[in-house]
């Protein structure tokens, strides 16, 4: 009786500080759930800008493109009327050459004209010896005058022509030079708009991979306060289960002794009236102890969905207590774990492969360490000595993340052992080996 109100009183004072720390739990998630919500609003709208970055380098890559055929169009012009100006001016060369020529020939017959002046065509006219040389010759004669002025005006205006060819190819090219220098000023202009527009975009990216890893790390930081307070959530439920089983047990407990008063009552006044022998006493119910389990052996590397009846136990001990007993003198609660006696300081090895979501201290379990194996599948290792890993490690199978202790206020050293699948407890028994 004593030790039921012992648990009653203890379930009385633990009650209210679990339900502190479920509320202090509670808020660090609604906290948390605030952030992830700021956090996505906010990648939206680096989205949206990065978008508008997007479209608009875009634009100006294309313009620079167009920019650019333009600009190899022009080269080729300028290429053309290079080419053009270097066959024009080989003619010029030419037709200068002839008319120094030319202009040779008619300086000699020039001053052969001015030193002769017209003495010859007068001896010409006078001599009318032979009428038929007189007119051929002066046919002649007056050919090759014409003939002469006709060059000459040939000549002048090849010159003038080139010279009007020229000038509009200095002009053309000209224009084409300038053509160019705004295109390559459009062109440089564009080269530094699109740097900006990069840098803003490499800003863009930036941002969003922080505000990312930040989002990832708030939802993990939920999925793991939300594992705790689940937890917690059970711990209470289990605990307020208790406590009534307790305050039943302990009602029970009163109403038996105060029977059993009456019933002494009666019988030392029965033995007061007659001599009789005194009632054995009642013996003493034996502990069946359990099976020894074992971690040795190969660890199992498949899914934990698949592990059923092949995983190692954590530990090397004997079962105090299997899942489904009696939990103390009330049949009424049950074990939904396992307790392995097992000597203190001894490493509890990881029975499969996971991320450790919770390693600290927890009312009822002491130092306590849940491996979450993925698919809502979780082991459970409490009343350790000292904890080997934190929340968020990744462990492998058989790694040691714990020691065995009497944490949680055990009255011996000893493991407890659970395994929950989608928050419903499981018969380790059932998924370790024999």
């Amino acid at each position: 009786m004593l030790r039921a109100l012992i648990l009653l009183a203890l379930s009385c004072l633990l009650g209210p500080a679990f339900a502190d720390e479920r509320a202090q739990t509670q808020q660090q998630l609604d906290a948390t759930r605030q952030d992830i919500a700021e956090l996505k609003k906010t990648l939206s709208k680096l989205q949206e800008e990065k978008a508008g970055v997007q479209k608009d380098l875009k634009a100006t890559e294309t313009d620079i493109g167009n920019l650019e055929k333009q600009v190899e169009a022009l080269q080729q012009e300028l290429k053309k009327t290079e080419g053009e100006l270097e066959r024009l001016d080989t003619e010029k060369k030419k037709l200068q050459s002839a008319r120094v020529e030319q202009q040779r020939l008619i300086a000699i017959q020039a001053r052969s004209a001015y030193q002769n002046g017209r003495e010859e065509y007068l001896k010409l006219l006078l001599n009318q010896q032979n009428p038929e040389k007189f007119a051929r010759t002066l046919t002649y004669y007056d050919y090759l005058s014409k003939a002469r002025l006709e060059q000459l005006r040939t000549f002048n205006e090849t010159l003038r022509q080139l010279a009007n060819v020229e000038k509009d190819i200095a002009t053309q090219q000209e224009q084409l030079l300038a053509q160019r220098a705004d295109l390559d000023s459009r062109r440089q202009a564009l080269e530094a708009e699109r740097g900006k527009r990069q840098q803003v975009l490499a800003k863009l990216n930036s941002d969003m991979k922080d505000r990312d890893q930040k989002l990832q790390a708030r939802e993990q930081d939920q999925a793991d306060l939300a594992k705790v307070l689940k937890t917690i959530e059970e711990t209470l439920a289990r605990q307020a289960r208790e406590a009534e089983e307790a305050r039943q047990k302990a009602l029970l407990a009163q109403q038996e002794a105060e029977k059993r008063r009456q019933q002494e009552a009666l019988a030392a006044a029965a033995a007061r009236e007659q001599d009789s022998e005194p009632a054995e006493p009642p013996k003493k119910a034996r502990t069946t102890l359990g099976p020894m389990v074992s971690s040795d052996g190969a660890s199992y590397g498949g899914a934990f969905s698949a592990a059923r009846g092949k995983l190692p136990w954590p530990v090397n001990g004997r079962l105090l207590a299997r899942f489904g007993d009696a939990r103390g003198n009330d049949a009424r609660a049950k074990w939904d774990g396992v307790m392995i006696s097992a000597s203190p300081g001894t490493q509890v090895r990881a029975v499969h492969g996971g991320r450790v979501v919770f390693a600290d201290w927890l009312r009822g379990a002491g130092l306590l360490v849940i491996l979450d194996h993925g698919n809502g599948y979780l082991s459970l290792y409490g009343h350790n000595q000292s904890l080997l890993k934190s929340a968020g490690d990744i462990v492998k199978a058989g790694e040691a993340i714990s020691t065995v202790g009497d944490s949680g206020g055990q009255d011996a050293a000893g493991l407890y052992f659970a395994i929950r699948q989608q928050g419903r407890p499981t018969d380790p028994s059932q998924w370790c080996r024999g």
